[in-house]
């Protein structure tokens, strides 16, 4: 029986690189909710807006690669923050079935207030910057690896 049951040591959390992943996850984005609600951003409006302004206008399927989002996730986002004037949607005049995203003022000068609350955010996660900069890194490795591999059969 206890050979047996080594045999499922594999399904164990501790054995499992996805769940301190989801768990980090979903732990900094409730320490980020406060911040974030002085914003009145959900943390998808939030990541959207950084992508935004660092590059004003996107078409909405680069935006969706650029965030890992898939168009059922990003449409009622872009939907929301367009409804608050930061965001225009316009279909390209060249090809209707091409939609670009552009930030407005509004979008813009909110990112002043993103300024601010960065700081509080900042102090979510304590590591050191060595340590936060080799966590980005292996994070962002692990990213391209995934996607250097094909989805399973049935996704």
């Amino acid at each position: 029986m206890a050979e047996r049951a080594g045999n499922y040591d594999c399904l164990k959390l501790g054995s499992q690189l996805c769940f301190p992943l989801y768990a980090c996850s979903k732990e900094i984005i409730r320490r980020y909710k406060p911040f974030l609600d002085q914003l009145d951003l959900t943390y998808t409006q939030y990541i959207t807006m950084m992508a935004m302004w660092e590059h004003g206008e996107m078409n909405v399927k680069e935006l969706g690669k650029c965030l890992y989002l898939d168009s059922g996730t990003l449409t009622p986002v872009l939907k929301k923050l367009e409804s608050k004037g930061y965001l225009r949607r316009n279909r390209s005049r060249t090809d209707e079935r091409h939609l670009s995203v552009t930030i407005t003022e509004a979008g813009m000068d909110l990112r002043e207030r993103a300024v601010e609350a960065r700081t509080g955010m900042a102090c979510c996660v304590d590591l050191s910057e060595e340590d936060a900069q080799t966590l980005y890194e292996l994070l962002y490795r692990t990213l391209e690896s995934i996607n250097r591999h094909e989805a399973p059969p049935g996704q």
